[in-house]
């Protein structure tokens, strides 16, 4: 290539002086095809081409390209490429001593032809494993993976079927050995085994009986073909007897059967004639029959197609009409029915809007008594007896109020007291008693105040009972007990009467 470059520079040197521009153009295309043309590699068909470097099938996960025919253009410096040749390598395989499944040792030498197998996949292990290998060497490595196939398929196949069986023999050991020449690109073109032998004389004693069997089977089928010979004699003459009688039964029975044979035709003719006769006239009849049947048909037919018409026309009369009305009621009610829904939405959307308007306003009452509450209690510095009393204070008017309703309504037109004032015993007369029984009746406000769970401060009275005076009872009167006059810490005294 370096040649060819120099070479080509000297003739556009040469030549530019002498020429135009347009011949050293010439000249310059004229050097390039060479050049694009000396890249070009063709591959030959007996072998492959390699092209490896930067290649297309990087991609695939292949580390080179392989040709087999046709060619390729190979670019400098990033790429460059190699022949594998496909002429068939013959391997001598002296096998000696392999076990066999009865652990006979048997040798069997055999020639094997193997070659750079085309395929595309097994092509590819070819180019990776046998590329710049030479031929001795290539065909050392078949060598070593025939001897280890051939051990295994030895010691899997007994002596007798090894001896008897070549063929089998032969294709196991193809199969397995094709499958490891795959993997380093080879295949195998053809197996020969040439002879079989062990060292402890077992197949020669195979031999030696199969000889003695062949030719006591010999000496049999001699006898036996010396049997049937006199056997067919005697039925040769059995048979030339028979059949000189059934000769002249056939005779006999031949004049009979054209007898019965002319009989038979007549009788034949006579049934053929009635047969016709009886079909012509059940051909009348059938007929007949038929017309019949199909005006029948076409009666039953109109009288379905007027049922039909009648159906039709009471469904349209009656049906239609039922449903229809059936829809509209239908939709009537549903009609009806979305309207009571959404009024019944509407009330109930009013009257949530209402009750909270009134949970938010009486939310906001409690709020702010309870807001109150607290401040009141924070101005009496968290005295709570004083903080109640003033609770009280506050709502005394009512209470009061609601004491005097009890007489509000009594109505005294006129009274007239005849009384000295007091009884004999010192108590006070009928007329007073009246008026201090009037007051007690009245509901005391010590009464009131304990019922709603207040208890008044010692100086707005307390409940005593007249007894109490004595000593017997307690001061304070029993709930649910006979009020008594209130006695105030101004007063002690009962009031006067």
């Amino acid at each position: 290539m370096k040649l060819i470059a120099e070479s080509f520079d000297l003739l556009l040197a040469s030549s530019l002086p002498m020429v135009g521009g347009l011949t050293a153009l010439f000249l310059l295309v004229f050097g390039l095809i060479a050049w694009v043309a000396s890249r070009y590699k063709r591959c030959p068909p007996d072998q492959i081409l390699v092209v490896y470097g930067r290649t297309s099938a990087k991609g695939t996960g292949a580390s080179s390209s392989c040709y087999h025919g046709g060619g390729a253009f190979v670019w400098p410096v990033i790429q460059s490429s190699e022949f594998l040749d496909l002429t068939p390598i013959p391997i001598d395989i002296r096998l000696e001593g392999a076990l066999s499944q009865q652990n006979i040792r048997v040798n069997t030498p055999s020639t094997f032809t193997v070659g750079i197998s085309t395929e595309p996949g097994v092509m590819q292990n070819a180019a990776e494993r046998l590329l710049g290998l030479s031929q001795p060497q290539v065909q050392e490595l078949a060598k070593d993976i025939i001897f280890g196939q051939m051990r295994v398929v030895i010691a899997t196949m007994p002596i007798e079927e090894i001896n008897a069986d070549r063929d089998k023999m032969i294709e196991n050991i193809s199969i397995g050995v094709e499958v490891e020449l795959k993997k380093v690109g080879l295949r195998l073109i053809n197996v020969n085994i040439q002879d079989i032998t062990d060292e402890s004389g077992y197949i020669d004693a195979l031999g030696q009986e199969a000889a003695a069997r062949a030719i006591n089977e010999a000496k049999i089928k001699v006898a036996e073909q010396q049997r049937d010979g006199e056997i067919g004699k005697a039925k040769a003459e059995q048979a030339q007897r028979i059949q000189v009688a059934a000769a002249h039964a056939v005779a006999v029975e031949g004049e009979n059967d054209a007898k019965v044979t002319v009989a038979n035709s007549d009788a034949k003719r006579r049934e053929a004639e009635a047969e016709a006769e009886r079909r012509g006239s059940a051909a009348e009849r059938v007929k007949a029959a038929a017309v019949q049947q199909e005006a029948y048909a076409a009666e039953e037919l109109a009288e379905r197609e007027r049922a039909k018409r009648e159906e039709a026309t009471q469904y349209a009369n009656v049906v239609v009409p039922a449903e229809i009305e059936k829809q509209r009621i239908a939709t009537l009610a549903e009609a009806a029915a979305e309207k009571t829904r959404r009024e019944r939405r509407g009330e109930a959307d009013g009257i949530r809007s209402v009750m909270e308007a009134e949970a938010a306003g009486l939310q906001a009452q409690l709020a702010a008594k309870a807001d109150g509450f607290r401040q009141l209690i924070e101005s009496t510095d968290n005295n709570h007896d004083f903080a109640s009393l003033m609770m009280v204070i506050e709502q005394l008017p009512e209470l009061i109020a609601e004491q005097v309703k009890a007489i509000a309504n009594l109505k005294i037109d006129k009274v007239t007291v005849w009384d000295g004032g007091t009884d004999g015993d010192g108590s006070a007369g009928s007329t007073a008693g009246f008026l201090a029984g009037l007051v007690k009746s009245l509901p005391p406000l010590q009464e009131l105040t304990r019922n709603v769970g207040v208890k008044l401060p010692d100086y707005l009275g307390s409940m005593r009972d007249p007894a109490a005076a004595t000593g017997n009872i307690p001061a304070e009167a029993p709930v649910g007990g006979e009020p008594t006059p209130v006695q105030t810490a101004a007063d002690p005294d009962p009031p006067a009467q």
